[in-house]
């Protein structure tokens, strides 16, 4: 059964990107979140982009191919029975086309290789939700809306790990960061903010889900604190009605009972009568208020204390 982030995934796999400087920007986070480079002596520098979602892969592949039709791409599948788990590789194949496609993400520079940030890339507002994007479908997972509000994204250098959690921290997310093993993980943990996440990256029917589950959530706190307000309001009136039948058995026992006054006799006569009912209830059956009721109940369990 497909995770929650995976349905996420598929849906953002699916998203137009028209512009060309977000397709830039979504595909140079993509590669950072799950590509490696392969050295070819002969035929220079390529790439092998590793995903655990299809669509993530087929999404890779569109957007080489937007970006530069020469280039020799293939797809491949691994499996990994020992995890129940499959790998969808996209293998660019070293050639002359890739060097100038690095250097327009940023990767390479004056022939160079650069681990720094992609900040470049950055400057607009549709840029930053597309590199989000790429982050999130290169590396990120999500809690299904009926648990906890937890986003992470994983990024494999620590370089990548402080860009995303600075390009969030600039956008006024409360993120933070950690490692975990050789990955480094930024991640949001309160709902408001995953919510935001999913709504500016293009997931807003995720966001929308995490919306209900959370109103869900809170309307179930919510009766389930009424229920126990009135159970404990139920078990003190119970036990309330037991302390004053038993009050009444001990004036009884002690002959005291036929000697109240005609109220209380009234009273406690009733009350011995209907034991299970509420105070207010044993109230509107000797006809008076429900303040008089408690006045008089207090005055028979004194007396018994008396006895």
């Amino acid at each position: 059964m497909p995770s929650f982030a995976s349905d996420v995934k598929n849906a953002l796999s699916r998203t137009d990107t028209e512009r060309v400087c977000c397709q830039t920007a979504e595909l140079a986070a993509l590669l950072r979140m799950g590509a490696s480079m392969v050295t070819d002596g002969a035929h220079g520098l390529g790439l092998r982009f590793a995903a655990d979602n299809a669509a993530v892969a087929r999404r890779v592949l569109r957007l080489l191919r937007t970006m530069d039709e020469a280039l020799e791409t293939s797809v491949a599948m691994e499996r990994r029975p020992q995890l129940r788990r499959r790998t969808y590789i996209v293998n660019i194949a070293a050639g002359a086309a890739v060097a100038p496609l690095l250097t327009r993400l940023g990767f390479l520079e004056g022939g160079t290789l650069r681990a720094g940030t992609d900040m470049a890339l950055l400057r607009r507002k549709c840029c930053r939700a597309a590199y989000l994007r790429g982050a999130f479908l290169g590396g990120g997972s999500v809690n299904r809306p009926e648990a906890s509000c937890h986003l992470e994204l994983t990024a494999r250098s620590a370089a990548m790990g402080r860009a995303l959690h600075t390009l969030l921290r600039r956008l006024q997310f409360p993120v933070g960061l950690t490692d975990r093993r050789d990955t480094y993980v930024v991640y949001l943990k309160e709902g408001d903010a995953v919510m935001d996440f999913l709504a500016l990256i293009g997931a807003e029917e995720a966001a929308e889900e995490i919306e209900v589950a959370r109103n869900l959530k809170e309307v179930r706190a919510q009766v389930n604190r009424l229920v126990n307000v009135e159970t404990a309001n139920l078990q003190r009136a119970v036990d309330a009605a037991a302390q004053q039948c038993a009050a009444i058995a001990r004036l009884a026992a002690a002959g005291r009972l036929s000697a109240l006054p005609e109220d209380l006799r009234e009273t406690a006569e009733m009350r011995r009568a209907h034991p299970e009912i509420s105070m207010a209830e044993l109230a509107a059956l000797c006809h008076i208020s429900k303040s008089g009721m408690s006045h008089r109940l207090r005055r028979i369990c004194a007396m018994a204390e008396e006895v």
